[in-house]
């Protein structure tokens, strides 16, 4: 099983890696809403492409991640979205939500 982590890189990447689900999800959000908030860069990169496998839970993830960054007036790009992610959003209308470069 692989484990769920977040961590923030040198230059306000945010690598999401894992698997995204109800067991990992709320300490994944907390984590990364406090590494959000403790980074100094202008901008933020989700990058998902260390991410095995996603509920609806890791696009709730990016959401959040994406409102996080927002609030602290940082523009967001979203890197590498897993396919089962992009499925959900389209399935559930957030494509656009996603748009992020």
């Amino acid at each position: 099983m692989t484990e769920s982590a977040v961590r923030l890189g040198d230059a306000g990447q945010l690598y999401i890696s894992g698997v995204l689900d109800y067991r990992s999800g709320p300490g994944l959000r907390k984590h990364g809403q406090a590494l959000i908030k403790s980074s100094a860069a202008p901008e933020l990169v989700l990058d998902c492409s260390a991410v095995t496998k996603s509920s609806s839970v890791g696009l709730s993830l990016l959401l959040c991640f994406i409102r996080d960054a927002e609030a602290a007036k940082k523009t967001v790009s979203i890197r590498a979205l897993p396919e089962d992610m992009r499925e959900i959003a389209e399935v559930s209308g957030l494509t656009e939500l996603l748009a992020h470069p």
